[in-house]
């Protein structure tokens, strides 16, 4: 428990300290994102005051949880776990497909960024890799970081054969990254609700912990491996979000760009996988569903009917359109988030007790 603490707590401090060292640098040298013009978002006034912000700020997220994770370990002269490992493997690597993205809308002013199949393609690197090395290094109970079964609060009995689980941890990778990207469209919430995504992650690893098999006879003990490191890595990323959501709320002083959305994401996917909530995670990241499932509905339905059904997609933009102020949406879809995570906690911990 010392080391989760302190790693959420040293992920905190790096993050408070280090993005406005982030934000100045960035400043001085006149790195700002590009902003998307289009003939739907001439109404927002606010978007035009966002221009010359800087971008990049995911550096800052995944540099203090990285930092903080091996710190932590070091002070407490723990050994990092595999699976811990693994999570910030899955973390780096898709925050480099984002740096790229990044690269190309700050450095050359295309505010799109990378072409979406060049995108796609590095995230499926990134998840095929992840996926194939969770499924190697089995501890001594014989529990590998990822297990063949689909998961719901623990393993069912729906077991897929290999080459079908790395096609599913792409799809999920690819589906929760691009979730997160979509959500981060307003001051802070995208940032604020992985935060509470991961705090979620932070108790239920904790509790998978202290009822692991690990321990011995445990009835309807968890064979999740490396709990408890885990427990670290999402703590350490719920507090490199904090701190980074001091200056990221309105109005933001810095936007995390796809090096941060894209790392999120892929730190939500990993948590998901290892500690075998996957479908859980429908809840758990129950903002970015909804996010992008209305992303969905708007290109579904104009294709089909040739009529949209938002003023404008993502969401959040469909309600700016309708003349809500951005505070008022971020606020209100954290309440969503909130109660989407806490729904999900509770079936994690009724699967429990109805044991």
């Amino acid at each position: 428990m010392k080391l989760v603490v302190l790693a959420g707590a040293l992920a905190t401090l790096l993050s408070l300290i280090g993005t406005p060292l982030l934000i100045n640098l960035l400043r001085k040298r006149g790195i700002a994102q590009a902003i998307r013009e289009s003939t739907e978002n001439v109404n927002y006034p606010e978007h035009g005051s966002k221009r010359g912000t800087p971008s990049m700020g995911g550096v800052a997220i995944v540099g203090s949880v990285v930092l903080a994770y091996f710190l932590a370990h070091l002070m407490m002269m723990s050994t990092p776990t595999v699976s811990g490992l693994l999570a910030i493997y899955l973390m780096v690597a898709l925050s480099l497909v984002g740096l790229a993205d990044d690269y190309l809308k700050i450095f050359k002013q295309r505010s799109t960024g990378i072409r979406a199949r060049t995108k796609l393609l590095g995230q499926a690197v990134a998840a095929l890799s992840f996926g194939y090395l969770a499924m190697q290094f089995p501890d001594e109970g014989g529990n590998v970081p990822v297990s063949n079964a689909i998961s719901w609060v623990r393993d069912t009995n729906w077991i897929l054969p290999s080459a079908l689980v790395l096609l599913w941890i792409w799809f999920l990778v690819t589906g929760i990254t691009n979730g997160v990207n979509l959500t981060d469209g307003l001051d802070g919430l995208a940032i604020g609700a992985a935060l509470l995504s991961f705090v979620a992650y932070t108790v239920m690893s904790i509790w998978q912990y202290g009822q692991s098999c690990f321990w011995g006879d445990i009835p309807r003990c968890y064979t999740v491996r490396d709990p408890l490191d885990l427990a670290v890595f999402a703590a350490a990323t719920a507090g490199a979000c904090f701190g980074f959501l001091w200056w990221n709320s309105s109005p933001a002083r810095i936007f995390m760009g796809d090096t941060g959305s894209l790392a999120l994401g892929g730190g939500l996917a990993a948590l998901a996988l290892m500690t075998r909530t996957e479908l859980l995670l429908g809840l758990i990241g129950g903002l970015f569903v909804l996010i992008t499932l209305s992303v969905i509905a708007q290109v579904g339905s104009y294709k089909l009917t040739g009529r949209r059904v938002l003023r404008m997609a993502p969401l959040h933009h469909h309600f700016e359109m309708k003349g809500w102020p951005e505070v008022l949406i971020v606020v209100r879809f954290w309440i969503i988030q909130g109660l989407c995570v806490g729904a999900g906690m509770a079936l994690f911990y009724a699967e429990w007790v109805r044991q």
